[in-house]
């Protein structure tokens, strides 16, 4: 049913190996339960000296999906998609825009289940938030990070054509390092990835959100 108030979470993504749809709120205890120990902390998010190691993830999962809602705004959004396959909750992938009118860049980060790794899921689950920046919401750049001992993540970035873009210093849990970037153009991903097979539902309800 669609949402007059918050229509965003009337936006869809869906190809043939996965489906994307926006976080609620009742979603956050599974994704916390199901959230691998790899999986980036937002580094901006407070510590509350929780001993246990999973409940912090945990806390950030949720304090996350609330930070993401409570400051979006058209000129910086953060959208939160739980991805699903063949019915089972897999993963998070995120899609963030700062300026976006402007500049038309977005960012993309996501965790994927351990169970769910090295299934092709990883890449069809960028694939959707990709189709959903170029095609839904006119990106220009798309730009991700990643560990450099992250070769799944990496790996999936270079197969659907982002080249290397430099570094940046990151910090998490008490490492620190620096992050390999890397960069996807509108003129790559038009040459590449058309047909791509992604169906995009519910954006026209909610453009405005975007700044749109």
């Amino acid at each position: 049913m669609a949402n007059r108030y918050w229509p965003v979470s009337d936006l869809h993504l869906e190809s043939e190996r996965v489906r994307l749809r926006p976080v609620t709120e009742a979603d956050l205890p599974a994704l916390a339960d199901l959230r691998p120990p790899d999986a980036e902390t937002d580094p901006r998010l407070p510590d509350f000296g929780v001993g246990d190691p999973r409940v912090a993830a945990g806390v950030a999962t949720h304090q996350a999906y609330w930070a993401s809602l409570g400051s979006w705004r058209p000129e910086a959004w953060r959208l939160e998609f739980a991805v699903h396959v063949d019915g089972h909750l897999a993963g998070l992938q995120e899609l963030e825009g700062t300026g976006f009118v402007r500049l038309r860049v977005v960012e993309t980060s996501s965790w994927l289940a351990t169970g769910w790794r090295g299934r092709g899921v990883g890449k069809a689950m960028r694939l959707a938030v990709l189709a959903l920046a170029f095609d839904g919401l006119g990106a220009q750049v798309a730009e991700t990070s990643a560990w450099p001992d992250n070769a799944a993540s990496l790996g999936v970035s270079r197969s659907l054509g982002y080249v290397d873009n430099g570094v940046v210093r990151h910090h998490d849990r008490g490492r620190v390092d620096d992050m390999p970037r890397m960069r996807l153009t509108r003129q790559v991903w038009v040459a590449r990835h058309h047909p791509h097979g992604v169906r995009i539902t519910g954006l026209d309800g909610c453009r405005h959100l975007f700044g749109l």
